[in-house]
């Protein structure tokens, strides 16, 4: 009876699996031809080593690597060409603004006021192509507010990074646009700095030694048309003094169409400061046909009266009334020296033989009597348009395109000259 119950325990026991002996040897041989020799014996007793193809170490050496070498040894394995160039490659998120969400109205009320504009060193750009062009001309952005992705994938990958990218209502960048319009973007930058911009390679090829000064522009019309016509020109730098409307402003970007990153500009001089942003021996012309000085001036100089040929216009500059007699001598006027002496020329005649600067001045004030000491101290003069008489003044952007085109059109022929005769002046 007991060896019936041990019978029926180890009956009731697991069987163990068998494991056939040949299905061992052919595992081992598949893994064995899954690895790469590293040494090779041949029946002779020679022995060749093989070495390891590129990219590959013995295991004891990659484990015996520190994880920082073995994350700069994969960062040199990657090649330039798959380097991050879409925006999801490189990781961009961006914020979508919910119901309440005050980060827009907030950076527009600070963008839109020049005084906190000037205290934070920010403007607003609005436009694909405004955009783009501050970004090429080396801009720093710090915010982008977008209705559609598109619209932010189009701009440059590299000049995201780091940029606060707010996904809004295009109803909100609509009532905060100027713009007829609006494109569904606009871009906080920083203030920029002329010194730290990069202008276009064709620009700067054609740089002239043209400098153009705005004395007391205000209109944001204006002052953008007067650097649309410097850009086209090649104006080596634009000057604003105190006085001139902001050159930041969206209506004077708006105007501009692109001109603030082709042509250098300084803003906010002071007139003592003026000279220092002159190349040397400079001389500064006035575009002023108004004034009674003027006036005794043309008529000194021309066989008839000056306002037959249009020279002059019968109203006086508001920022040189010293006197309220209408009726003063001229002579006497001249004699007391409230207006510097200064010569009246054509705009045609040749004043471009030194590097010239010109100064533009605003409708309603004309220009400053700080600028007319200037053009004395540095021999320059008065350039005058000539307009048919009864006709109040030109346009002070108008103005300033026939000046600066007029001085590009000397220089070019000057030029000719030059080569033809082969010498240069």
């Amino acid at each position: 009876m007991a060896v019936l119950g041990e019978r029926a325990c180890w009956a009731t026991r697991p069987l163990l699996p068998v494991v056939r002996t040949w299905e061992l040897d052919a595992r081992r041989w598949v893994r064995a031809l899954r690895r790469s020799p590293v040494k090779v014996v041949f029946p002779s007793g020679q022995v060749v080593e093989r070495k390891p193809g590129p990219g590959k170490q013995p295991r004891k050496a990659a484990a015996e690597a520190s994880p920082r070498e073995q994350r700069l040894k994969l960062s040199r394995q990657v090649p330039p060409s798959q380097t991050p160039s879409t925006w999801e490659e490189s990781g961009l998120r961006y914020d979508k603004a919910f119901p309440g969400d005050k980060r827009l109205s907030s950076v527009m009320t600070v963008v839109k006021s020049r005084p906190f504009r000037e205290k934070q060193g920010k403007i607003l750009l609005e436009g694909r192509r405004l955009i783009a062009d501050a970004l090429k001309a080396g801009a720093v952005p710090k915010v982008f507010f977008f209705s559609r992705l598109e619209y932010i994938k189009e701009l440059p990958v590299e000049k995201l990074k780091g940029v606060s990218l707010i996904k809004v209502k295009f109803e909100d960048i609509k009532d905060w646009s100027d713009l007829v319009t609006p494109q569904g973007i606009m871009g906080i930058f920083a203030k920029p700095d002329h010194v730290k911009m990069t202008y276009p390679e064709t620009q700067l090829r054609h740089t002239l030694p043209v400098l153009l000064i705005c004395d007391n522009l205000r209109d944001p019309g204006n002052l953008g048309t007067v650097l649309r016509s410097a850009a086209a020109v090649g104006c080596s730098k634009v000057l604003l003094t105190k006085g001139c409307v902001d050159a930041w402003e969206p209506k004077v970007l708006r105007a501009g169409m692109g001109a603030h990153f082709q042509v250098p500009i300084v803003s906010n001089l002071a007139w003592e400061a003026v000279p220092n942003y002159l190349p040397t021996d400079t001389r500064v012309y006035v575009a002023d046909n108004c004034g009674l000085y003027t006036q005794a001036q043309a008529q000194a100089q021309m066989s008839n009266k000056a306002s037959d040929y249009g020279w002059v216009c019968d109203r006086r500059p508001l920022k040189f009334h010293k006197y309220e007699e209408e009726e003063e001598n001229l002579e006497s006027a001249a004699s007391k020296g409230w207006l510097p002496e200064l010569e009246v020329q054509s705009y045609d005649s040749d004043w471009t033989e030194a590097p010239a600067a010109v100064v533009i001045g605003g409708e309603t004030s004309g220009v400053s009597l700080e600028s007319l000491q200037l053009a004395e101290s540095t021999g320059g003069g008065r350039l005058l348009i000539p307009i048919v008489p009864g006709v109040d003044s030109l346009n002070s952007a108008m103005a300033a395109s026939i000046l600066l085109f007029e001085g590009k059109r000397q220089l070019r022929v000057r030029v000719q000259h030059s080569s033809r005769d082969g010498s240069y002046h």
